[in-house]
């Protein structure tokens, strides 16, 4: 079994699949897996556009990207250590629900940097780091100017054909529609400036309206 195992590294080593670690090494690589790490954090801190920022779940991305690259150099060193590791790995369950499928693209830059630092990719980690933030920078840019609100409308039933007069003026689609004795609730979504706030101000002044509530529809 061990005349198997040691071919197996030979041919490998070959290869160069499998590498010699030195301090040096292990240093750059960490190194390279933070800088990656520590760009995404800044990136997601800054642009992110969710309900409520999640610290821990940044901080989750900066800790996998160093603890991948560290799991692929334990791999590309000890090919027994490697099988043993995989069979570790698959039984890890992940008991947090992801809310928004955006950071799950963030969790796998983060495996992705630490997994092409880990292997000696210190360029393809860098480069691929950095363009993908880019990428990601200049879309949410282009679309920081025009969201989707969700409008609460609380008004008296006298005051129902105003307000979807002004609504309709306002090319808003309606999402929820309560009556109750004396008044009735409303809820619709409006494509709006994300400082404009022309369309509460509107039904405010309305006769019989007695409350409205204007928040941005994040899809938390």
């Amino acid at each position: 079994m061990n005349n198997i195992v040691q071919e197996i590294r030979a041919s490998l080593e070959q290869a160069n699949i499998i590498t010699r670690l030195t301090p040096a090494h292990i240093i750059t690589c960490l190194l390279t897996a933070l800088i990656c790490g520590t760009l995404i954090y800044f990136v997601y801190r800054l642009f992110y556009k969710g309900a409520v920022y999640s610290e821990s779940f940044n901080i989750l991305n900066v800790i996998t990207c160093l603890t991948t690259a560290f799991i692929i150099m334990t791999i590309s060193q000890n090919l027994v250590l490697s099988l043993g590791m995989v069979g570790a790995l698959s039984i890890v369950r992940f008991r947090a629900a992801v809310k928004d499928p955006l950071d799950i693209g963030f969790l796998f830059l983060a495996i992705a940097a630490g997994l092409t630092s880990g292997a000696g990719l210190f360029p393809l980690a860098l480069i691929g780091t950095f363009m993908i933030t880019g990428v990601f920078m200049v879309y949410s840019l282009f679309s920081g100017g025009v969201k989707r609100f969700v409008c609460i409308i609380k008004y008296d039933n006298a005051a129902r054909e105003s307000i979807f007069k002004l609504l309709e003026s306002h090319n808003v689609k309606l999402k929820s529609s309560i009556t109750y004795e004396d008044y009735a609730e409303v809820t619709v979504t409006a494509k709006v400036n994300k400082m404009d706030i022309s369309l509460q101000k509107e039904l405010e002044v309305i006769e019989g309206v007695r409350s409205v509530v204007l928040m941005e529809y994040v899809s938390d």
